[in-house]
């Protein structure tokens, strides 16, 4: 059975809803420290209301696409705060249909930026040895099924979270001799706030065993930020029933 202690702390971006909430919530309720990063401070606090043990989450509100350069940085100020990390899991993302016809540098720039930019330097912050607690720390990242089964539409969202997944697996190995553990994880549609009318649509009947909830996704990463997968590193995990 997976538990934590009190002095394990863990960063969770995008944890004012969806997976992100899922996340901050289940590692608070098996007994971990949660710093729960979002732009909604309202949104935040009603996370923190449903958490199992409030004492132990801390809200921190931030734009992570503000300054993306300096996000090594805002992970450094975290540690000050609240102490060395044993995790992160950066949940934060943004999705969207965009046909090639309508791309445009203003939309690529949007998407990639907090898909893509803001969780390499995230990483970069965390991987600083002052900022971790060194031998089996563990970054997980949300990724995306469509990173690797890319549908019409996906240009800027695929791109990114393609991206996202290359990139992740050459810092876990870049960065395995630190002990720190680097994995992705690559939901299809899952029910949260993103999953559109459009999504459902199109996810009727490809799912056989219908479609995924929060807590499917949420499971697998805190698997991974686990001790329990301390002999996982650079992998991506595809949780999408069968779909592809």
């Amino acid at each position: 059975m997976i538990s934590f202690y009190r002095e394990q702390g863990f960063i969770v971006t995008g944890a004012s809803s969806g997976i992100g909430e899922g996340v901050a919530l289940l590692l608070n309720e098996l007994g971990a420290t949660v710093v729960a990063i979002a732009r909604r401070e309202d949104k935040l606090n009603e996370m923190k209301l449903k958490a199992k043990n409030p004492e132990n989450i801390f809200i921190e509100v931030k734009d992570l696409t503000e300054d993306i350069e300096g996000l090594p940085l805002y992970v450094k100020t975290l540690r000050a705060k609240y102490g060395k990390f044993q995790g992160m899991a950066y949940c934060a993302g943004l999705g969207g249909i965009h046909p090639l016809r309508s791309v445009d540098m203003e939309t690529m720039q949007k998407i990639f930026a907090i898909n893509y930019f803001a969780p390499v330097f995230m990483a970069k912050g965390f991987a600083d040895k002052r900022n971790n607690t060194g031998q089996r720390s563990s970054m997980v990242f949300i990724a995306s099924g469509g990173g690797i089964h890319c549908d019409p539409g996906m240009t800027c969202y695929s791109g990114s979270k393609g991206a996202l997944i290359a990139t992740m697996q050459s810092i876990a190995r870049e960065i395995a001799p630190t002990g720190v553990r680097v994995n992705c994880v690559s939901p299809s549609l899952i029910e949260t706030s993103m999953a559109g009318e459009i999504e459902r649509q199109y996810a009727e009947g490809k799912y056989p065993f219908g479609l995924g909830k929060v807590s499917d996704v949420a499971n697998m990463i805190v698997y991974l930020l686990s001790e329990q997968s301390k002999w996982i590193t650079a992998q991506n995990y595809i949780i999408d029933c069968g779909a592809m």
